[in-house]
Protein backbone atom coordinates (compact mmCIF):
# COMPACT_ATOMS: atom_id res chain seq x y z
CA UNK A 1 0.00 0.00 0.00
CA UNK A 2 1.47 3.17 -1.04
CA UNK A 3 1.56 6.21 1.08
CA UNK A 4 0.75 9.73 -0.25
CA UNK A 5 4.12 12.34 0.59
CA UNK A 6 3.52 14.10 4.25
CA UNK A 7 2.22 17.36 3.66
CA UNK A 8 5.20 18.61 5.78
CA UNK A 9 5.10 22.05 3.49
CA UNK A 10 1.35 22.77 4.13
CA UNK A 11 0.69 25.74 6.47
CA UNK A 12 -2.78 24.90 7.88
CA UNK A 13 -2.37 22.97 11.63
CA UNK A 14 -5.54 21.19 10.50
CA UNK A 15 -4.24 19.30 7.22
CA UNK A 16 -1.15 18.50 9.02
CA UNK A 17 -2.80 17.01 11.76
CA UNK A 18 -5.03 15.00 9.61
CA UNK A 19 -2.05 13.83 7.84
CA UNK A 20 -1.02 11.97 11.30
CA UNK A 21 -3.94 11.29 12.90
CA UNK A 22 -7.25 11.33 10.27
CA UNK A 23 -8.04 7.88 9.59
CA UNK A 24 -10.27 5.85 11.14
CA UNK A 25 -7.86 3.22 12.09
CA UNK A 26 -5.20 5.83 13.66
CA UNK A 27 -7.55 7.56 16.19
CA UNK A 28 -8.98 4.46 17.14
CA UNK A 29 -5.39 3.16 18.17
CA UNK A 30 -4.85 6.30 19.82
CA UNK A 31 -8.14 6.02 21.56
CA UNK A 32 -7.15 2.99 22.81
CA UNK A 33 -3.57 3.87 24.18
CA UNK A 34 -5.67 6.15 25.74
CA UNK A 35 -7.39 3.63 27.56
CA UNK A 36 -4.47 1.84 28.33
CA UNK A 37 -3.52 -0.69 25.61
CA UNK A 38 -0.12 -1.29 24.94
CA UNK A 39 0.58 -4.20 22.98
CA UNK A 40 0.26 -5.25 19.35
CA UNK A 41 -2.11 -8.25 19.85
CA UNK A 42 -4.54 -6.19 22.31
CA UNK A 43 -4.84 -3.58 20.17
CA UNK A 44 -5.54 -6.05 17.55
CA UNK A 45 -7.87 -7.78 19.67
CA UNK A 46 -10.05 -4.52 20.43
CA UNK A 47 -9.97 -3.24 16.78
CA UNK A 48 -10.66 -6.50 15.20
CA UNK A 49 -8.27 -5.16 12.10
CA UNK A 50 -5.87 -6.59 9.74
CA UNK A 51 -2.25 -7.23 11.27
CA UNK A 52 -0.86 -5.78 8.22
CA UNK A 53 -3.12 -2.29 8.91
CA UNK A 54 -2.89 -2.35 12.62
CA UNK A 55 1.34 -2.35 11.86
CA UNK A 56 1.58 -0.25 9.39
CA UNK A 57 -0.74 2.59 11.86
CA UNK A 58 1.77 1.31 14.95
CA UNK A 59 4.67 2.30 12.49
CA UNK A 60 2.80 5.63 11.22
CA UNK A 61 2.48 6.83 14.90
CA UNK A 62 5.82 6.04 15.95
CA UNK A 63 7.11 7.75 13.17
CA UNK A 64 5.76 10.70 13.63
CA UNK A 65 6.19 11.16 17.42
CA UNK A 66 3.02 10.17 18.29
CA UNK A 67 3.41 6.34 20.22
CA UNK A 68 7.01 5.37 21.06
CA UNK A 69 7.83 1.28 21.60
CA UNK A 70 9.39 0.71 24.97
CA UNK A 71 10.55 -2.87 26.83
CA UNK A 72 7.05 -4.73 28.27
CA UNK A 73 6.73 -3.51 31.64
CA UNK A 74 6.31 -6.66 33.28
CA UNK A 75 9.09 -8.15 31.84
CA UNK A 76 8.66 -10.46 29.26
CA UNK A 77 10.05 -9.98 25.77
CA UNK A 78 7.53 -8.17 24.27
CA UNK A 79 7.52 -4.63 23.17
CA UNK A 80 5.01 -2.15 24.62
CA UNK A 81 3.39 1.30 22.37
CA UNK A 82 3.04 3.95 24.72
CA UNK A 83 1.74 7.40 24.31
CA UNK A 84 4.48 10.21 24.43
CA UNK A 85 3.92 13.60 25.61
CA UNK A 86 2.93 14.79 21.96
CA UNK A 87 0.45 11.65 21.94
CA UNK A 88 -0.79 12.96 24.94
CA UNK A 89 -1.44 15.83 23.78
CA UNK A 90 -4.00 14.61 21.49
CA UNK A 91 -6.01 14.22 24.92
CA UNK A 92 -8.46 17.09 24.27
CA UNK A 93 -8.80 15.77 20.54
CA UNK A 94 -10.26 12.77 21.65
CA UNK A 95 -12.26 14.11 24.41
CA UNK A 96 -13.96 16.27 21.70
CA UNK A 97 -14.96 13.52 18.96
CA UNK A 98 -16.31 11.17 21.55
CA UNK A 99 -18.14 14.39 23.24
CA UNK A 100 -19.29 15.09 19.69
CA UNK A 101 -20.22 12.02 19.41
CA UNK A 102 -21.96 11.37 22.16
CA UNK A 103 -24.06 14.76 21.40
CA UNK A 104 -24.75 14.24 17.88
CA UNK A 105 -24.44 10.24 17.06
CA UNK A 106 -26.95 8.89 20.03
CA UNK A 107 -30.60 8.74 20.39
CA UNK A 108 -32.13 9.69 23.21
CA UNK A 109 -31.61 6.60 26.16
CA UNK A 110 -29.30 4.96 23.57
CA UNK A 111 -26.21 3.27 25.34
CA UNK A 112 -23.04 4.14 25.16
CA UNK A 113 -19.63 5.13 26.59
CA UNK A 114 -19.41 7.98 28.60
CA UNK A 115 -15.95 9.51 30.02
CA UNK A 116 -16.01 10.03 33.67
CA UNK A 117 -12.87 11.68 35.91
CA UNK A 118 -11.78 9.08 37.83
CA UNK A 119 -11.98 11.37 41.23
CA UNK A 120 -15.02 12.43 41.39
CA UNK A 121 -16.85 9.49 38.75
CA UNK A 122 -18.36 12.25 37.39
CA UNK A 123 -18.70 12.57 33.35
CA UNK A 124 -16.15 14.80 32.21
CA UNK A 125 -17.89 18.59 31.58
CA UNK A 126 -18.49 19.34 28.08
CA UNK A 127 -15.57 21.31 26.12
CA UNK A 128 -16.17 24.26 24.65
CA UNK A 129 -13.34 26.69 23.10
CA UNK A 130 -13.42 29.78 25.22
CA UNK A 131 -11.87 33.84 25.24
CA UNK A 132 -9.48 34.36 27.58
CA UNK A 133 -12.22 35.84 29.69
CA UNK A 134 -13.84 32.36 29.74
CA UNK A 135 -16.42 33.36 27.25
CA UNK A 136 -17.66 30.23 25.03
CA UNK A 137 -16.28 31.57 21.31
CA UNK A 138 -18.75 30.50 18.46
CA UNK A 139 -17.25 29.80 14.99
CA UNK A 140 -18.08 33.21 13.68
CA UNK A 141 -16.24 35.05 16.22
CA UNK A 142 -12.52 33.85 14.68
CA UNK A 143 -10.97 33.45 11.98
CA UNK A 144 -7.93 32.13 10.37
CA UNK A 145 -4.72 34.01 9.88
CA UNK A 146 -1.70 33.27 8.21
CA UNK A 147 1.44 33.87 9.27
CA UNK A 148 4.77 34.90 7.52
Amino acid sequence: MSRRPAIDHEPCPVARCVDIVGDRWTLLIVRDAFDGVRRFGDFQRSLGMARNILADRLRRLVDAGVLAMQAASDGTAYQEYVLTPRGESLFPVVVALRQWGERQLFGTGERHSVLVDRRTQLPVPFMVPSTEDGRPLAPDATEVRKLD
